[in-house]
């Protein structure tokens, strides 16, 4: 929603194009100096940091409502994606507390009728996505004040359930990196063995062992070593690798186990 008018035609008659009650909540894992951080919203009708999320276009699937979401928000297409859970307590979306009435008839002019479209119980399914922060663009639309990436430890209070939903998609993408060579899109091209090394430490929570991992990776045809040294100094020189490409993709279509 890029305009007021944008705005006030999906208020009003959204439910044209989107699906009612079926909406995405993604958890956005980005990776910069060895700290995983989480993509948070904040919105000028909410009182309360929220996940990137909207709700599913009637012709859409999940999975391509939730890379448009993961697109809008961080300006990156084809991020590693993938389902965590579906969320549909009763009440789960409840807004009493966290939506702003006044700030929402100020800046829309009009207010929310009791059988608007939106205000049905809705289930949402979680997917999370993991990007590098550097290379993300954060982008605010209409009715956004603020997109920050927080540090994982550090989240605070969230709108609806999304402390719940952020939980299970870190779980989520914690058990996928056993099967799945998800750090690719966390990495510069080149890389080297400690560099990857920490950034698994770093998503899964866990000390891995500085030779078995990455003579594991080797062992599975991942990662091609590079004819170039890391300069650091008077230091030994660290070498370069890369992901193969075609291994990379296989691996990603049918899983191994990694760590």
């Amino acid at each position: 929603m890029d305009s007021l008018q944008q705005a006030r035609d999906f208020f009003e008659r959204g439910h044209l194009e989107y699906r009612p009650n079926l909406s995405i909540d993604c958890a956005i894992f980005g990776y910069h100096d060895e700290e995983l951080k989480l993509l948070l919203m904040k919105n000028k009708l909410m009182r309360k940091w929220h996940l990137p999320g909207g709700f599913v276009k009637k012709t859409e699937s999940l999975d391509d409502a939730a890379a448009r979401i993961t697109m809008e928000r961080t300006g990156l297409e084809r991020l590693f994606l993938r389902q965590a859970k579906a969320f549909g307590d009763v009440g789960r979306n409840t807004t009493t507390e966290m939506f702003d009435e006044i700030a929402f008839i100020q800046l829309m002019g009009f207010k929310i009728e009791p059988d608007s479209w939106l205000l049905g119980e809705t289930v949402t399914i979680g997917f999370y996505s993991i990007t590098d922060i550097v290379n993300a663009s954060p982008i605010l639309d209409f009715i956004s004040e603020d997109c920050r990436w927080f540090p994982i430890n550090e989240i605070p209070d969230l709108a609806f359930d999304h402390n719940e939903v952020a939980k299970e998609a870190l779980d989520r993408m914690r058990i996928d990196l056993y099967h799945f060579p998800i750090g690719k899109n966390l990495l510069q091209p080149k890389f080297t063995l400690k560099e990857i090394k920490r950034l698994y430490e770093v998503l899964s929570g866990k000390t891995l062992n500085p030779t078995n991992f990455p003579n594991k990776l080797m062992a599975l045809g991942l990662l091609e070593k590079l004819d170039e040294k890391k300069a650091i100094g008077g230091h030994r020189s660290p070498t370069f690798y890369k992901f193969n490409e075609e291994a990379y993709e296989k691996a990603l279509e049918e899983g191994l186990v990694l760590v």
